[in-house]
């Protein structure tokens, strides 16, 4: 028989890694909320805030999305580079 584990709400992990934040251990936080302590360090990892130099907080899976969307833009930044090439050819006065 397999276990099935629980699905819990962003807001519930930012509360717990808030509680961590403020002190609470994970130990504490895993005896008292029954979340394990792989899950614990992963959702610190994810919810974790980073303030940047303008002051702005972001966090780590914020970050992570940005990274992606970048990547996406770069890739597709290239392609239209490579179509201008193609449609564009240099002219014979260069």
């Amino acid at each position: 028989m397999s276990k099935v584990s629980p699905r819990y709400t962003e807001d519930f992990k930012k509360s717990i890694v808030s509680l961590y934040h403020n002190g609470k251990t994970q130990r504490q936080l895993h005896e008292e909320y029954g979340v394990s302590p792989n899950t614990l360090a992963r959702w610190i990892k994810a919810y974790s805030e980073v303030k940047l130099d303008d002051n702005t907080v972001i966090t780590a899976k914020q970050v992570k999305a940005l990274q992606k969307r970048n990547a996406l833009l770069e890739e597709e930044n290239l392609i239209f580079k490579k179509a201008i090439a193609i449609f564009m050819p240099h002219s014979n006065k260069d």
